[in-house]
């Protein structure tokens, strides 16, 4: 059917999401299809409740009934997914499950691209957005995870440390 992995929406039981992940993987894995079925997620969100005066942070599903799974699209991973236990389909028009597309994938979260950068520590770099634009200054640490760094800007006469994205500054 396809050769390239994609996302696709599976229908699960209400509460049976995370059983659906625990035994879709083990499957997978006893199977050795790691290389079809690449995948699987139950999207969650931080919530914060008060109980009591009290504040908890709390793990909620974000789409609760469904499962995403990213693999091969052919008839034997169709088959795995569509019979594991707990699942009622995929999301689609009939049988036939239909892939997100890269932009639905990348809004809904599931996959982050971080824009590369080609600065490293000790680079000079200008400010090119932001409260700090046209500001120039030295790189002083890179977080590859959150795409920031900090950059050390001379600013009213004293060396000041500020967060930036790398998306708001350019090699000088």
């Amino acid at each position: 059917m396809t050769d390239t992995a994609k996302w696709y929406v599976v229908h699960t039981y209400s509460g049976h999401e995370n059983k659906v992940k625990i035994n879709l993987e083990k499957i997978v894995e006893n199977r050795g299809m790691e290389d079809i079925i690449q995948s699987v997620e139950v999207p969650t969100e931080e919530v914060i409740e008060i109980k009591n005066g009290k504040r908890k942070i709390k793990q909620r599903k974000v789409f609760p009934g469904y499962v995403l799974v990213k693999m091969i699209m052919n008839s034997e991973s169709w088959y795995v997914v569509r019979n594991t236990k707990g699942v009622t389909g995929f999301v689609g028009p009939g049988s036939k499950p239909v892939a997100l597309s890269n932009d639905e994938v990348l809004k809904m979260g599931i996959e982050r691209r971080n824009p590369e950068i080609n600065v490293e520590v000790g680079d000079t770099v200008k400010v090119v957005s932001g409260p700090f634009e046209s500001f120039m200054g030295i790189v002083k640490d890179l977080n590859h995870e959150k795409s920031t760094l900090k950059v050390m800007i001379s600013m009213f006469g004293r060396e000041t440390s500020v967060e930036l994205e790398y998306t708001q500054i350019e090699k000088q």
